[in-house]
């Protein structure tokens, strides 16, 4: 089981990441912005964070930056999760550091195999 935060500012769109995860055993927290996104990392450290890309005050691409520059969230895998499905979006969230990239609607398979796979490559994490 993880910790794992949802960053996604649609009520309905969380609500569907919490179910499939909370089914797969994860324990899970939704901000509804990249700023509160950034706040509840530093703090609470979440093991995996989801982070959809538009959203308002700060957008994904920029808290994916953002928490890469904090030492203490650095390490965090972030998975995007967003609605942008062009070749290029990917790249970029890619090169803001996420570890993934998946487009909506999510299939529950590939999320939790995402997470999983981000859990798993976790330093000090056991096969």
């Amino acid at each position: 089981m993880a910790n794992i935060l949802i960053v996604e500012d649609s009520p309905t769109d969380a609500m569907v990441l919490r179910r499939t995860l909370e089914l797969s055993g994860h324990q899970v927290c939704v901000a509804s912005d990249g700023l509160q996104a950034i706040d509840h990392a530093a703090v609470h450290l979440p093991d995996v964070i989801l982070m959809d890309i538009v959203m308002p005050h700060l957008n994904g691409f920029q808290a994916t930056r953002e928490l890469r520059r904090l030492p203490s969230t650095a390490d965090i895998p972030v998975i995007m999760v967003s609605t942008k499905k062009q070749p290029t979006d990917k790249l970029w969230g890619l090169r803001q550091g996420a570890v993934d990239y998946l487009c909506k609607p999510i299939d529950p398979v590939v999320l939790t195999a995402s997470v999983n796979q981000a859990i798993a490559d976790l330093p000090g994490a056991t096969a």
